[in-house]
């Protein structure tokens, strides 16, 4: 007869089975299961292999939480400090990054210099999914210190292999567990507790060695699949950047008498364009605002895009709105309302330069600037995409200091050239339509990278929770 307790084991071993048939090597050979499982006595980790236990972090490694921040005093020791965003943007710590000068006390330094084999992860971000963010310190780091807002765990000798460790946090059935007790409203937070009560699956030493050398050579290969298709598009944009700038300052006809432009930057010119400052050409140039965020009802059941420079991306078309206002906010001079064909330019942060371009009427914070055009002699696709181009000559415009600030009357001055509006027109169907053929490219390979990275994550998963036997995959 068949108990329950059978039933639930054979479901597991179906859910296994399902996992295993769907990752596979960089090369596509399905990977083995292990020969037989067990319970592990943890809800979202479902079965492990036999021989495999489970421990809280606390048991496999020493846990530290750093208090060392930027600031340099004059009674304090001179290091080298790893920030946040070098384990954020790192998965391996090495000497190759450039890590920042500052300075620490000497029990600073004793507690919390990094040693080969260390693992850091993130302790507090702005977001929730970006908490515990592994990388692994990958060699000897003479004098380098763990900053503050990361955790670093030192794995205990002889329980744990460093790099298995920082492989486990990288995958995604663990991270959960941070994520769910990561504390936070507006800025989320781990405690030590929190860190040192996670629970990990652990295979013995000489098997986590495996694990790590075969994800070291599945995702190598991977990544270096992702930096070929990366730079198929970086080359597809340079060939769209390079069509743009010549259709909106050369034009489509190739015989057409040309002029200087008296600007470096802009070279030659078709003879009949003009060559005017932006404002000339323009309606009106207007900063956007912020409604008082103490009065409610400009934000209650909005349905106006309020744009903030998070929206701007590599492309015209903006992206998900930061807010819907209420068309009370512009009834009341709250808020700006700027109209459909209204080219956007971002004019403080980092971010400084960017443009899009407004499909639908629309509002926007003090941080952009939008340029309405005169319809009946600027088509607003045109400058769009001619400003476009301009974006590093639109940053360089904002003075170098602390904040570039790019302010209305250096957008109104800005440079630009003004064909006939109905030449304006057809540039701006042609640029659309060779728009469109080099976006398929560009969305096929951008898909293959999603593709890629998905079954990298899978791949690191599987491996470190068990799902896939991978022993005999490594010499």
């Amino acid at each position: 007869m068949t108990t329950a307790a059978d039933e639930a084991g054979m479901t597991r071993q179906a859910d296994l089975g399902q996992v295993a048939e769907e990752v596979k090597d960089v090369r596509g050979r399905q990977l083995p299961q292990y020969p037989a499982y067990k319970p592990s006595g943890v809800q979202w980790l479902d079965s492990i292999p036999e021989h495999w236990s489970v421990r809280r972090l606390k048991f496999i490694g020493d846990v530290r939480t750093s208090n060392v921040d930027k600031k340099s005093a004059e009674d304090e020791e001179t290091v080298r400090l790893c920030n946040y965003i070098d384990v954020y943007h790192n998965e391996y710590i090495t000497a190759d990054i450039a890590f920042m000068t500052a300075t620490a006390t000497p029990e600073e330094i004793r507690r919390f210099h990094l040693h080969a084999g260390d693992v850091l992860i993130t302790k507090d971000s702005e977001e929730w999914n970006d908490i515990a963010v592994p990388a692994f310190v990958d060699e000897p780091l003479d004098g380098v210190v763990c900053g503050y807002h990361l955790a670093q765990i030192r794995p205990m000798p002889g329980r744990m292999f460093g790099e298995y460790l920082f492989r486990a946090f990288a995958s995604r059935a663990l991270r959960e567990q941070f994520h769910v007790r990561a504390n936070g409203i507006t800025r989320f937070g781990l405690s030590r507790d929190a860190i040192t009560s996670a629970w990990f699956p652990i295979p013995p030493k000489e098997e986590q060695a495996a694990i790590t050398r075969f994800l070291r050579r599945e995702t190598t290969e991977i990544d270096a699949l992702i930096a070929k298709k990366r730079r198929l598009i970086e080359l597809l944009k340079e060939k769209r950047t390079a069509l743009i700038s010549h259709a909106v300052t050369k034009g489509l006809d190739p015989k057409a008498p040309m002029k200087p432009s008296g600007i470096d930057w802009l070279g030659e010119v078709p003879k009949h364009w003009e060559v005017l400052p932006l404002r000339r050409y323009s309606k009106s140039i207007q900063t956007g605002c912020t409604p008082p965020t103490g009065q409610t009802e400009y934000y209650e059941q909005g349905t106006l895009p309020w744009y903030g420079p998070g929206s701007f991306s590599d492309d015209l078309a903006l992206g998900e709105p930061t807010k819907l206002i209420n068309m009370c906010a512009v009834q009341n001079g709250a808020a700006r309302l700027f109209r459909a064909n209204s080219v956007l330019v971002v004019t403080i942060g980092a971010t400084v330069g960017k443009v899009g371009l407004l499909n639908d009427d629309a509002s926007t914070n003090q941080q952009i600037t939008a340029v309405m055009v005169e319809r009946r002699r600027l088509d607003g696709r045109f400058l769009a995409y001619q400003l476009k181009i301009r974006e590093p000559v639109l940053r360089g415009t904002a003075p170098s200091n602390t904040l570039p600030i790019l302010d209305q009357q250096a957008i109104a001055a800005f440079p630009a050239v003004f064909p006939p509006i109905s030449e304006q027109q057809r540039i701006v169907a042609y640029l659309d339509d060779q728009d469109v053929r080099l976006r398929t490219p560009l969305v096929k390979i951008t898909q293959a990278i999603e593709l890629l990275q998905e079954h990298r994550s899978a791949l690191i998963s599987a491996a470190v929770t068990g799902k896939i036997d991978v022993r005999k995959e490594v010499t």
